[in-house]
């Protein structure tokens, strides 16, 4: 393949809206899921993003996204330094967005190209959509901890300060 038929080619290579994201997308949606799509605001702009479960899903392609293990990935046999560090720094991107993701509160899922074929996709979903509720329990969980606790420092200062007000009223009786 020349080298003007290779960039053509890669030309057409998409990043959002990809079939293997849009059939997910679908899969949750019947399954009642509601979601956002590419969410800018986010670190790395997740695939699909649950507000209320607090979750973002990430679609990686094999070969981008370099699927150990996956008949898919394979590094070109051509220019293999560039793909090599190409492929290596998304890696390095991906974990450096899950961690900023993950300490903004977010749970992340990842899915990859290759576990969304036919033979596969109705576990691949079954799964996604339990974690994506446990995750959304947890999120939950941990809300009304928070709650509980800020209502117990409340709690804790009126009754520290009408302690104080009393030591001050016997104060100012002696």
């Amino acid at each position: 393949m020349s080298k003007e038929e290779r960039s053509e080619l890669m030309s057409h290579i998409r990043s959002v809206n990809t079939k293997p994201e849009v059939a997910l997308r679908r899969a949750l949606w019947r399954r009642g899921f509601r979601y956002r799509v590419n969410v800018k605001n986010l670190p790395g702009s997740p695939d699909i993003v649950l507000p209320k479960h607090r979750t973002v899903v990430f679609v990686h392609g094999c070969f981008w996204h370099a699927h150990k293990g996956c008949k898919i990935y394979h590094l070109p046999q051509t220019n293999s330094d560039f793909w090599l560090a190409k492929v290596t720094r998304n890696q390095e991107r991906d974990q450096e967005v899950w961690r900023q993701l993950e300490a903004k509160g977010w749970s992340v899922v990842i899915v990859w190209e290759c576990e969304l074929v036919k033979a596969k996709f109705d576990g691949t979903v079954e799964r996604v959509a339990s974690e994506i509720i446990e995750d959304g329990d947890l999120y939950r969980k941990r809300r009304i901890e928070r709650r509980e606790a800020r209502e117990q420092m409340r709690q804790d200062r009126k009754e520290a300060e009408a302690r104080r007000q009393a030591l001050m009223k016997e104060i100012s009786l002696l």
